[in-house]
């Protein structure tokens, strides 16, 4: 008999990846090789029969807050950044496309030209009908975090979870790279998290998180096979609920 494929653990998930996935490790701009590593995993996870959209950050090309601390005004540094995460966007669009699946862009800031506006029934039918929708531009508004645009969707979305793809393996009681003593959490509350600011994500993001009850998967983006191992509902990572 043919072995069945394993079913995924959720409906519908929102993964939030940083723009560092789509450069090469430690550097900066978009790196055809890392964009295509990164795609690879999404389409394993997607081929579940999971629905998929994403949330993806811009810090390979512009920081804003660090923008903002040399003397430039927060509001244009933080509209900079949006415009980062869409050319983000466009770039992981091409290559999953390339792949073999159907994709969308859609912005927080209107660029028809490029992507469709957001718009939530229109991004639900996407993911209703298959294709993998991808959400860029942040929330469209200054002074607010790409992870905080990630809890916003997966609410207004009725994600069953958000899938935090990072550079490390979960949240840890303290700096693993400082500390060889820290623990990482299999499972961790997320009021512990807020009290102790354990670093899951931003304050409002994670409040925002708690307070709708979405729960969070916090694992290693660059270890293969792991977005598919989450959606999938294997043990990578933290869990945060």
């Amino acid at each position: 008999m043919p072995r069945r494929a394993p079913k995924p653990a959720f409906k519908r998930v929102v993964l939030k990846i940083s723009g560092e996935s789509l450069c090469d490790e430690g550097g900066q701009g978009i790196s055809p090789k890392a964009v295509s590593k990164t795609a690879r995993q999404i389409r394993l996870a997607h081929e579940t029969g999971v629905q998929m959209a994403l949330v993806v950050g811009g810090g390979n090309i512009c920081r804003g807050r660090q923008l903002a601390a040399a003397g430039l005004q927060r509001t244009v540094c933080d509209h900079m950044g949006m415009l980062a995460t869409v050319i983000n966007a466009l770039a992981l669009q091409d290559e999953l496309e390339r792949q073999g699946l159907e994709v969308r862009v859609q912005t927080a800031i209107t660029m028809a030209d490029v992507a469709e506006p957001y718009i939530r029934r229109r991004c639900i039918a996407h993911l209703d009908c298959g294709k993998v929708c991808i959400l860029a531009a942040g929330t469209g508004n200054p002074f607010f975090s790409t992870d905080t645009a990630a809890v916003l969707r997966a609410r207004e979305i009725s994600a069953d979870i958000l899938l935090k793809a990072t550079k490390v393996n979960g949240v840890y009681t303290c700096d693993p790279v400082k500390d060889p003593k820290a623990r990482r959490f299999q499972r961790l509350p997320a009021q512990r998290a807020l009290d102790e600011k354990l670093g899951v994500m931003d304050l409002t993001a994670l409040t925002l998180a708690m307070e709708g009850g979405l729960p969070i998967r916090v694992f290693k983006l660059r270890k293969p096979g792991n977005v598919r191992a989450a959606v999938l509902g294997k043990s990578v990572g933290t869990l945060v609920n």
